[in-house]
């Protein structure tokens, strides 16, 4: 860096007319001046007001503004050079021009497909109210859906399902009843034939006789239902051998009943038979009230209790359409919604996109802004102003070591002086950056 100071300070030869001649700025008409006339120009300008000032320092700050300043106006007048610097901002501002407008229609493309997806979510939107709408009024109207089902299914099932319970619950206690009384109680001759038929303790008596008799009787009520449940079986599909089938358990029951009946009856019967009263056999059997009574409220009643039963699981199924249908829109919502989400998601990237959009059109703008203003403006190239700032200077610098009546040592300090106002007035108008390219901006 010293050396550099010292070359720059290295005195050049000047003419010995220099005070006697006014100063000449070498032009020529029509034609920007050649750099070593401009140089020669500053060199001896500074030779000039160095005589004038005695080579004072603080003169030379003065001056050196004073330079800058004519340095600019020079510049300013070179309009060739001027166009070449203002070259690249205006090919730049040019390019940052051309990406606004492909921003703009990319912007444009980017608002249109959020129109777009925000049209679909309202169509899906639509879709979902249209299939919450059609899941409530499915019961109500099936047949408008192409349903084959019966109209309030759901609330008949459960009319059915109401009845059919006190239904089952007292086949349960008949038949427990019955059974226990048949096979396994023991009749007293001081109590009723209604006690002695239906007795309310026969499930508690029958597990103390032991396991066996307990497990018969409680069981036994399941047998009669089972048969129930397969009659219905056989009635889903209809066809002679069903029908034949469900003949043949009707039999079956009738007979089972007909036979706790006759064991009933029989017991009932010994209990009160004198030594002229006949043997027991069906022919007496059927001549009881009590016999017929007990097949009947077991055999009627459990034929109620199936056709309820039917009746219901017909109506459950009827209900089951329904509900698949429900089922089936609830699905569709699900998939409907995920659209949703997935279009919302995509909305949400596209506005981020956007947005970021937006902010390199504002970036861009704020360029060529700034760069309408260097081209509006008068371009400085700091760096050769260096050279002619050294050029004057050295002029200054000149006059003092030739010219200056003073010590050698007071001279000295002058020129050290003289170059720290020259590195400030550098620094001041950024002549000193490590940029090669470093301009300063005048604004007109």
């Amino acid at each position: 860096m010293t050396s550099n100071i010292k070359n720059i300070f290295r005195l050049k030869p000047i003419p010995v007319e220099r005070e006697e001649s006014p100063l000449k700025v070498v032009e020529t008409h029509n034609e920007e001046p050649t750099e070593e006339s401009r140089k020669r120009t500053y060199h001896e300008s500074g030779y000039r007001d160095s005589s004038r000032n005695n080579g004072n320092h603080t003169a030379l700050s003065i001056c050196l503004d004073a330079i800058y300043s004519k340095f600019q106006n020079e510049e300013k007048e070179l309009a060739e050079k001027q166009n070449k610097l203002k070259e690249p901002y205006i090919n730049e501002q040019k390019n940052k021009e051309t990406e606004i407008k492909g921003l703009t229609v990319s912007l444009d493309n980017k608002e249109e497909q959020v129109k777009e997806v925000q049209n679909n979510i309202d169509v899906i939107q639509n879709k979902i109210e249209t299939l919450k709408f059609e899941i409530n009024d499915i019961p109500k109207n099936p047949e408008t859906y192409h349903i084959n089902a019966s109209k309030g299914a759901s609330t008949k099932f459960w009319i059915g399902l109401l009845l059919l319970i006190p239904i089952s619950l007292y086949l349960f206690a008949f038949y427990i009843s019955t059974s226990f009384s048949a096979f396994f109680k023991t009749f007293d001759p001081n109590v009723s034939i209604m006690q002695s038929v239906l007795d309310a303790q026969a499930f508690n008596k029958a597990w103390d006789e032991g396991p066996l008799e307990g497990a018969f009787v409680t069981l036994i009520p399941f047998v009669f239902l089972g048969l129930g449940y397969l009659i219905h079986m056989f009635g889903e599909n209809k066809s002679w051998i069903n029908y034949i089938k469900m003949f043949l358990l009707f039999v079956v029951t009738f007979a089972f009943d007909a036979i706790l009946a006759y064991e009933i009856e029989s017991k009932l019967y010994e209990l009160n038979k004198t030594f002229d009263s006949p043997p027991f056999d069906l022919s007496i059997a059927f001549t009881k009230n009590q016999f017929w009574g007990i097949i009947f409220a077991g055999f009627v009643v459990y034929i109620i209790w199936g056709l309820v039963f039917d009746f219901i699981m017909k109506e459950h199924k009827e209900k089951d359409k329904i509900k698949h249908e429900q089922i089936k829109k609830q699905k569709d919502i699900a998939v409907h919604q995920e659209r949703i989400t997935g279009s919302e998601k995509q909305m949400e990237e596209i506005k981020s996109s956007i947005a970021s959009i937006k902010e390199l059109i504002i970036k861009a703008k704020g360029r060529i802004e700034e760069l309408q203003n260097i081209i509006d403006g008068v371009i400085i190239p700091t760096k050769e102003y260096k050279s002619y700032a050294s050029e004057y200077v050295q002029g200054w610098i000149t006059f003092v070591n030739e010219k200056l009546a003073v010590s050698h040592p007071v001279k000295q300090e002058m020129i050290e002086e003289c170059k720290n106002q020259y590195n400030y007035n550098l620094n001041k108008v950024g002549a000193n950056s490590d940029s090669q390219n470093s301009v300063y901006v005048s604004v007109l």
